[in-house]
Order: C-alpha cells, then structure tokens, then sequence
C-alpha cells in the first residue's frame, strides 16, 4: 500500500513546526549558527498585518514530513510576477515517496493560478542530488548571475547613506 501524500497551508499556531523544520534544513546545509529566527519572529512574518511569505506543509499520510516557504517577486522584464522559492525541505526519513516533487509540483501550479510567469530558487552548488533532482525537473540553471547579499553591519552601513 502507498503512502498518501497531501499538501496543506501552515496555521499560525504550527509555527514551531515551521521554525523545526528550517532548523533541520540549516543542519543540512551546514548553516545551523545562521539560523535566529523564532517561532514569534515566524508567525508575525508569516501571519501579522503584512505578509512576506507563505508556508505550505507536504504531509505523508497526514503527518508533516517536509515543507516550502515561498513569496511573490516580480520580474520587470516579463511585466509579471513569480514566486521565488526561499526554503523546500523533506525529512530524511521521508526522501523517496515523492514529496520534493508534489510540494514542487504544487508550487508550480499556484504559480500559474496565480498569474506568474516563473518559480525561482537557488541551491548551494555543492547539493549534487537537489541540483540533479531539479534538472530531472526541467530546471535550468542560471549560471551567468552571482547573487549579491547585504546584512548586519553592511546593510546597516548603507542605510545610513539614505539620511544624509
């Protein structure tokens, strides 16, 4: 018998749920001591006046076994938006039922309810199994872009330009 594999938004009181799983995905991409948000700093992101992004949870017979947060950008080129897909994870234990793929598969479709042109993401170059699971995709690379980051003392740098 196969397992069922259902997708399903996260609720405001799940945060801890949301905040565990970008924990686990920190402990996989070895970024761990980058991660400080909490569960508060989640919910009031996710659920409070502005939301900047969603969470959908792929469950595997009803339980949570992996998850994606996304939010909308906008490409001026194309005139439209996009969803750019910032954090897909599936547990271990649950690799192999096609999970990555459905919780993919669904972004992709509200991608296309919601009148966006594309679905973005980026992956560390070194994850060989997500980089070849997302070229069985379709996905292509874009190669030819470095992305650029300010934080912390940068971004804090610069912002101070913006008052003088």
């Amino acid at each position: 018998m196969s397992a069922t594999i259902t997708i399903r938004t996260a609720a405001e009181h799940e945060m801890p749920q949301v905040l565990a799983f970008i924990r686990e995905l920190a402990v996989y991409e070895h970024l761990e001591h980058e991660v400080v948000a909490s569960a508060a700093d989640l919910s009031a992101a996710l659920f409070g006046p502005h939301r900047y992004a969603e969470v959908v949870f792929a469950c595997l017979d009803g339980e949570p076994m992996g998850f994606a947060l996304f939010f909308h950008n906008f490409s001026t080129f194309l005139g439209r938006p996009g969803i750019y897909l910032e954090d897909l994870f599936v547990r271990p234990a649950a690799r192999g039922h096609g999970i990555g793929k459905r919780l993919l598969a669904w972004l992709a479709a509200t991608a296309l309810e919601r009148g966006c042109a594309r679905l973005d993401w980026a992956v560390l170059d070194w994850n060989e199994p997500a980089l070849g699971f997302y070229r069985r995709l379709g996905a292509l690379a874009q190669d030819e872009w470095t992305t650029m980051r300010l934080t912390g003392a940068a971004l804090e740098r610069l912002a101070r330009e913006a008052a003088q």
